[in-house]
């Protein structure tokens, strides 16, 4: 084995002596790419999750059902379904920047829709800004893998992923803490229509500002690719590509549809738990509508640390199997501890397990992104991740559904047990993924006039050949 990999090693260098790398450049404006998308995915976001952590009070006010109201989160899973195919076909044709002015327009006018309902008798009104929003959604969800690849450097594109999915994390948890603070539980009509207009036009300030900002900054890519794999892509013609091509070539790729199947079921798992959450709690502990959103703060806030960990180590290691088998595997055991620990009537145990199952189903997300880039790689990283919350999205409306309907008939344990019983099979499917590493495959050959170092250069190449040896 040892002899198979020097040997291997060294025809990888002298390949790399042979092949002169293609240009590539980092520029420091990549930083506030990534950055001003992370902030309009946090507006996004945010409105996503601000109805169901306040369900009791949003269905007095209205006078709908608790399960209607879970409808204002699943429009997000039902919309993009349908629309994330012509989504990706555009990226495809014109590009991240008018993907970001699309998702970032949509998102702010869905928020200002939202303003005009403020009335008892205008749910379809705030139903319909509800659904603007989620079709904004489709335009951001899949494109933190792109700006990474587009803009960042092949030792730092992990670490990228996980600040643009960061933006959307913060949002979530943003939304778990503020609506409760914003949006009392008072019997008064009058006044719970004031602090509804608070919470709207609040949010419909940020996401003009943010769709202004866009107008103004947003770049569609860098002058001069970043890696040899992105230098690689501009290089080639792809005068034979096509879009229904690249899709159907994803799909026959044995390991990258497992790993569409297991990303559904993981992050449909979260997408329940975060919709019925207020739920759940509220179930257990009465009267706890600020502590549920805290709740949801800690999974959230939680799950973001583990998702720049995964990034940065990604970065370091390129474990891309081992490290995602690892987290799907402890997002199971978290939400199992998470079950049997929810009704035994203290809070802070429910604060500690909700932040143990929050650190790994969360900090699953980049992995899942990345991992399907390297599979899918040369095609593109939008196409790939939209394939992946293609199946988040229906796995998160099987969950919610089911998972409601037996909370409400059966209790949370058995919600509960529905979902890890599937993260158990999600995990059991993981393992049996084959790692193919296509994207750090054409990184190996670093240019000499590129910022890499040589240490990270060779490290590239070592721990690609380690990876194939032990898999």
């Amino acid at each position: 084995m040892l002899e198979q990999m020097n040997v291997r090693a060294g025809a990888a260098a002298g390949e790399q002596k042979l092949k002169p790398g293609l240009e590539t450049r980092l520029y420091r404006r990549r930083w506030v790419i990534v950055g001003l998308f992370s902030c309009y995915s946090l507006c996004n976001a945010f409105q996503w999750i601000q109805y169901g952590i306040i369900n009791n009070i949003i269905k007095k006010y209205y006078n709908v059902s608790s399960f209607t109201i879970d409808w204002l989160a699943m429009i997000y899973f039902v919309v993009y379904i349908p629309i994330i195919f012509p989504v990706t076909w555009l990226l495809d044709k014109k590009g991240l920047r008018v993907i970001a002015l699309c998702g970032c327009g949509l998102n702010c006018c869905g928020a200002w829709i939202k303003i005009a309902s403020v009335r008892p008798d205008l749910f379809a009104v705030t139903f319909l800004g509800q659904t603007v929003c989620g079709v904004a959604q489709v335009f951001i969800l899949g494109m933190p893998s792109r700006i990474a690849s587009v803009w960042f450097g092949a030792h730092e594109v992990s670490t990228a992923c996980s600040i643009a999915v960061f933006g959307n994390q913060l949002g979530v948890a943003v939304g778990f803490l503020v609506p409760p603070i914003l949006v009392p539980n008072i019997d008064d009509l009058d006044k719970l229509t004031y602090h509804i207009n608070v919470m709207f036009y609040g949010t419909a300030a940020v996401a003009t500002l943010l769709f202004i900002l866009v107008i103004l900054v947003f770049q569609e890519k860098p002058d001069i690719p970043p890696s040899q794999a992105q230098a690689a892509i501009h290089a080639s013609s792809r005068q034979d590509y096509t879009y229904f091509q690249s899709i159907l070539q994803m799909i026959k790729s044995v390991p990258f549809f497992l790993l569409i199947v297991t990303y559904g079921i993981n992050t449909g798992s979260y997408y329940a738990v975060s919709t019925l959450l207020n739920k759940m709690v509220l179930t257990h502990y009465p009267g706890e509508e600020l502590n549920a959103g805290r709740i949801g703060l800690t999974i959230v806030v939680s799950g973001m640390v583990g998702s720049i960990i995964c990034g940065i180590w990604l970065d370091k290691t390129r474990t891309y199997k081992q490290t995602t088998l690892v987290v799907y595997f402890l997002s199971f055991a978290g939400m199992v501890v998470f079950t049997f620990t929810l009704d035994l009537g203290h809070l802070w145990v429910v604060f500690v397990t909700g932040g143990l199952l929050g650190f790994f189903m969360t900090g699953y997300l980049p992995l899942g992104f990345e991992f399907g880039a390297e599979l899918t790689y040369p095609q593109s990283e939008g196409t790939s991740s939209g394939l992946l919350n293609e199946a988040a999205q229906v796995f998160g409306i099987i969950f919610t559904i089911s998972q409601g309907k037996l909370i409400d008939h059966f209790g949370t344990i058995a919600g509960n047990i529905f979902i890890f019983i599937f993260l158990f099979v999600g995990t059991v499917l993981t393992a049996i993924i084959k790692s193919d590493l296509k994207r750090q495959k054409a990184n190996m050959h670093a240019p000499q006039n590129s910022r890499l170092s040589r240490k990270a250069e060779e490290g590239i190449c070592s721990s690609i050949i380690l990876n194939e040896a032990t898999l």
